[in-house]
C-alpha cells in the first residue's frame, strides 16, 4: 500500500493516508499504545484504494477526514463501480486549491496543483517539520501509475513537479507514495527533477519512435522505458506509460 505519514504530539494525532483496513487496524493500534490522544485528522492524498481503504478503520475515531473536492468524487464513484460502497469512509471536509490548519503544535497546509496521478491529488505539507507527504505524485525508482480514468495528466504531473520545486526550499523532506526500495519513501529536493527526467526520457523516446512510423501498439507493448534501467515495474504499469505518452502526444489520435 502507499506510504503512511503520521504527526503525534500531546494534543493531537493526524495520519496522512490509510492503506488497506487491516494496515490501518494496525497502524491505529500502534499509535493507542503510544498516546491516548484522539485523532483528530485524517487526510488522504488521493482516492486510490491503497491510500484511501483504510479510511474505514478510522470511522467513529477520527473527528474529520479530508481530500482534495475531486478525490472524493473519485472514491464514491470508485465504490459504486465495484460495488464497495458499504466499506467506504469518505471525506468528511474537502478543500479545492490550498487549505491551511493548525493542529496541536504543527500548521499543515494541503495544496492542490492540477491533475497529474489523478486530478485529485494533495500535497500536504507540514510547515514546522518541513515534511512533504506527495502521494504516488512522487515514486522512488518504480514505474509510476497514470490513472486516465481519474482525469490524469502526464504533462501536467511535470509542471506539478516543477512549482514544488519551486514552492519548496531545499531542506524540506519529500515522502514518497511508493519505492522500490522501502528504505527510500524519503527523498531530498532534488529527486523531483529526476521524476521529471522519467517522464521526458519517456516522452521523448514515444515521439521518436511516432515519427519513425511505429504504431500505436508497437510502442505501448514495449516491456521498459529506454535509459531509466535502475527504474523497475514491479507494478506492470508500463503498458499505461507508454500509452498514456502517446495518446498525449498524439492528441487522442
Amino acid at each position: 500500500g502507499g506510504t503512511i505519514l503520521y504527526y503525534q504530539d500531546k494534543s493531537a494525532t493526524v495520519v496522512v493516508d490509510s492503506q488497506f483496513p487491516e494496515q490501518a487496524k494496525q497502524l491505529i493500534a500502534e499509535l493507542q499504545k503510544k498516546s491516548e490522544i484522539p485523532f483528530d485528522l485524517l487526510i488522504n492524498t488521493h482516492h486510490h484504494g491503497d491510500h484511501s481503504g483504510g479510511n474505514i478503520a478510522f470511522k467513529g475515531l477520527v473527528k474529520e477526514v479530508l481530500a482534495h473536492s475531486q478525490s472524493k468524487i473519485n472514491q464514491e464513484n470508485q465504490a459504486k463501480a465495484r460495488n464497495t460502497e458499504a466499506s467506504q469512509y469518505y471525506p468528511t471536509q474537502t478543500f479545492t486549491d490550498n487549505r491551511c490548519i493548525d493542529i496541536g503544535k504543527e500548521k499543515i497546509c494541503l495544496h492542490y496543483f492540477g491533475p497529474g496521478h489523478t486530478n485529485g491529488d494533495a500535497l500536504v505539507h507540514f510547515e514546522n517539520a518541513n515534511i512533504v507527504h506527495m502521494g504516488d505524485l512522487l515514486n522512488h525508482k518504480r514505474y509510476p501509475n497514470i490513472d486516465r480514468t481519474a482525469g490524469a495528466s502526464m504533462e501536467n504531473w511535470m509542471l506539478i513537479l516543477d512549482r514544488a520545486y519551486n514552492v519548496f526550499d531545499r531542506k524540506t523532506v519529500f515522502v514518497c507514495g511508493h519505492a522500490l526500495d522501502p528504505h527510500m519513501i524519503t527523498v531530498k529536493k532534488e529527486y523531483l527533477r529526476e521524476m521529471k527526467f522519467f517522464f521526458e526520457n519517456l516522452l521523448a523516446h514515444v515521439k521518436k519512435e511516432i515519427l519513425a512510423g511505429k504504431t500505436k501498439e508497437e510502442i505501448i507493448t514495449q516491456p521498459q522505458v529506454p535509459g531509466m534501467d535502475d527504474w523497475k515495474d514491479p507494478s506492470s504499469f508500463a503498458k499505461v506509460l507508454f500509452e498514456t505518452a502517446y495518446i498525449e502526444l498524439t492528441a487522442g489520435a
